[in-house]
């Protein structure tokens, strides 16, 4: 290639073939307002001083512009970069310096003395093996360097003070190395670092407070910091031991295991301004001290686990104030309980990935109390249908993303809450083939203020549903399955629904109180005819009916007479102590009266205001004509005016036509009361 026939007057100048180029001395100094030199395919040789006389020089890469991350060449290949300073001279305002893809297999800063301007220093993808601190740091040079790229190299180690002159350093990358121990001295003198990067490294000892004088730090990102051979190995990391204090300023902190078991310790009382984004990949990650301030400065967390664990539970709870949650696994999981989701009440954006919610035993609550949420997403996860219940706080939602492996029910009102709601992305996604979905169809004609996006590979833009044989265009199938006339519908349930109507009112302006009796009736005789013959056996002697207001008569008075007296002794069925829990009061009366061999009305003046007294009285009269037998006893515990009784007509025919008997306030007759009550109660032999 000859340099000679380009034009002398470019401030950009990239050789695209420059494989067999040789670059002697002043090669390019005919092009003296150079500012960017890029090289790909880097030449045979390079001489001294072949950058000489480019005062605007700013940057140089050897591997040209296109790709900064795989670079062809073979400057020095096998050799060391630069024995001499040499090369470099001239370049005193040269700003970035890119070497990166070449084989270099040793690094000597010496090299680089003079040039003060650098700031960027790119050696990523080469074969540097080690770097030693001896001759790593010119007596002059690198003073101004701001960014430091070695990753993709082979260093294992470096000594003590390996940086210590490098005082503007901010940015050191040192992933995909094969690092093996980071030891106390090992960033000593970086006091203004606020990037470093050591993820993809054999890390087998970290010493104690290795990164105690990295005050300045904004970015830390580690990862596998067992040897690769340590494939079950759990990865244990201490914060506190390796920081001392956590960088106040520490924005962004990068964990993983390589997908091995993780634990993770705080490990101090410090922790990071607010705004602290936490990203962590393993498979089951523990944190050991879950209420460290730590928790309380992460305002977003991403992480690819299989487990994510405080003790025993999902650890979600104890980051208070997170905004952003990215919770994704490696394969299609269910994890524990994630109910603890709805207490992160500042969440605004939130990511499922590869998740199962199918088997979530909270999953209507999940989403309760995120008020603030306005992104909701799941990728390639499961869900089993979306509903009102699910999305009830999601007052501020805009986005929702579905993308899900198993078909879709949605209720009609699960967007009745959403009232922000902007946009629906459903991507490989149906719904089943189901009337009950058809309103969906209709609301995205006709909703203005919402906009749905729906792709399904290989059908493109329609929304679709699966039957068992085949999948559908979802508008097509709720036309030809789910269209009714509407005219018609309307005309017959409005026909109907009035004669039902008029039907109802007159039952029970005729027979309404006969009737509700004989439903309740009917029900005590059908479980009466599943459990036998009423006349074989009777669980209760006697069913009490009684105001609650008069359960301190009953307490002291009445069981301590019937129940403890004997033998044979009295079995009674009470409501506050026998009635089974959960079950329906009506039907805890029906079965409990049928249960009994009498039935025991306790009248008071509280007993004619309880309703449910009167329902009891009802179906013990009932009973009592049907079956015709004495199984009704009515015992007044005060004197009721005739007045007041008139008003309770079943129990005012009873007194007329059936003997009853007082509760006497003289102690004296009260012997013959129980005595008499006792003989009544009791069950006659055969």
């Amino acid at each position: 290639m000859d340099l000679a026939v380009l034009p002398p007057r470019v401030d950009s100048l990239c050789l695209e073939a420059a494989h067999g180029l040789v670059l002697r001395p002043n090669a390019f100094k005919r092009f003296s307002i150079l500012e960017q030199l890029y090289i790909r395919k880097c030449p045979k040789a390079i001489h001294s001083g072949a950058f000489a006389g480019l005062p605007n020089l700013r940057l140089i890469s050897l591997g040209g512009p296109e790709r900064f991350d795989k670079l062809q060449g073979s400057f020095l290949k096998g050799k060391s970069l630069l024995t001499d300073n040499q090369t470099s001279n001239g370049l005193y305002h040269l700003e970035y310096l890119r070497l990166s893809g070449n084989y270099m297999t040793s690094i000597n800063f010496a090299a680089f003395e003079g040039l003060n301007s650098l700031k960027v220093l790119d050696l990523h993808d080469n074969r540097i093996t080690r770097i030693i601190a001896n001759q790593s740091i010119a007596p002059s040079g690198l003073e101004s360097l701001e960014s430091l790229d070695l990753s993709g190299n082979s260093i294992m180690n470096f000594d003590d003070y390996t940086f210590k002159r490098l005082k503007s350093l901010k940015t050191l990358m040192l992933d995909h190395n094969k690092i093996s121990e980071i030891r106390r001295f090992t960033f000593f003198g970086l006091d203004g670092l606020e990037i470093l990067l050591v993820e993809y490294n054999a890390v087998k000892h970290l010493e104690p407070s290795a990164l105690s004088n990295l005050t300045a730090l904004r970015k830390f990102s580690v990862g596998c910091l067992k040897h690769p051979l340590s494939v079950s190995a759990e990865v244990k990391i201490n914060l506190g031991l390796l920081f001392g204090r956590i960088p106040i300023n520490l924005t962004e902190l990068v964990i993983s295991s390589c997908s091995r078991p993780l634990s993770i310790m705080i490990g101090s009382e410090s922790a990071p301004k607010p705004g602290l984004q936490l990203q962590i990949f393993g498979q089951r990650v523990r944190f050991l001290d879950c209420e460290k301030p730590f928790f309380l400065s992460v305002v977003s967390l991403k992480v690819i686990v299989k487990q994510l664990l405080c003790g025993s539970h999902f650890a979600g709870k104890y980051f208070r104030f997170l905004e952003n949650f990215e919770l994704s696994s490696q394969s299609m999981t269910t994890f524990d309980d994630l109910v603890d989701l709805n207490t992160l009440l500042h969440l605004r954006q939130l990511k499922l990935t590869s998740i199962d919610l199918s088997d979530q035993p909270h999953l209507d609550i999940l989403l309760h109390n995120l008020t603030a949420l306005q992104f909701f997403g799941l990728y390639r996860s499961r869900i089993p249908s979306f509903r009102e219940e699910l999305t009830r706080d999601l007052k501020s939602l805009k986005y929702l993303f579905v993308n899900l492996h198993n078909d879709l029910n949605v209720d009609e009102n699960f967007t009745r809450p959403l009232l922000n709601l902007r946009y629906i992305v459903m991507l490989d996604t149906m719904l089943f083939c189901n009337c009950d979905n058809s309103w969906f169809n209709d609301w995205i004609k006709h909703e203005r203020q919402v906009h749905v996006l729906t792709w399904l590979f290989e059908r493109g833009h329609a929304l679709t549903c699966r039957t068992f044989n085949n999948i559908q265009d979802f508008a097509k199938y709720t036309e030809s399955s789910c269209f009714l006339h509407v005219e018609f519908f309307l005309y017959a349930s409005t026909s109907l629904g009035i004669l039902l109507f008029m039907l109802v009112v007159l039952v029970h302006n005729l027979a309404g109180d006969y009737l509700l009796a004989f439903i309740y009736i009917a029900r005590g005789w059908m479980d009466e005819a599943i459990r036998g013959s009423a006349s074989k056996h009777y669980q209760y002697d006697a069913f009490v009916s009684y105001s609650g207001m008069d359960e301190p008569w009953v307490m002291d008075e009445l069981l301590p007479n019937l129940e403890t007296r004997g033998p044979p002794f009295l079995r009674l069925c009470l409501h506050s102590r026998d009635f089974h829990l959960g079950v329906d009061i009506v039907e805890n009366i029906t079965k409990s009266l049928y249960r009994s061999r009498h039935t025991l009305c306790l009248v008071s003046r509280h007993y004619l205001r309880s309703k449910w007294c009167s329902l009891e009285m009802k179906l013990a009269t009932h009973r009592l004509l049907v079956e015709h037998r004495d199984v009704l006893i009515v015992v007044f515990l005060e004197k009721i005016p005739p007045k007041m009784l008139s008003a309770h007509h079943r129990l005012a025919r009873f007194v007329k036509r059936k003997t009853y008997i007082d509760w006497p306030q003289d102690p004296q007759q009260q012997v013959a009361f129980w005595d008499r009550l006792w003989a009544k109660v009791t069950p006659k032999p055969v």
